[in-house]
């Protein structure tokens, strides 16, 4: 539960965990879908997931690395 004066990396670490949580979850299950006794897939099917996958994981990674800091000044 949200504390009301939660600083903002509090907010960060307590959303980020369970976020991160939820998404290792999910893959896992995608994992399942690996049982070829269950499941019949081919190459290319499981190739456009991962590059799927692959490429949202890329972008959003790259709002962690470009976001500017809210202590950067803005200079000319």
């Amino acid at each position: 539960m949200p504390e009301k004066n939660e600083t903002p990396n509090e907010k960060f670490k307590r959303i980020a965990s369970n976020r991160t949580q939820k998404i290792i979850d999910m893959i896992r299950l995608l994992g399942n879908c690996g049982n070829g006794y269950v499941y019949e897939y081919s190459k290319e099917e499981v190739d456009k997931i991962f590059s799927a996958i692959e490429a949202e994981l890329k972008d959003a990674r790259k709002k962690f690395d470009s976001s500017p800091k809210k202590n950067d000044k803005f200079t000319l």
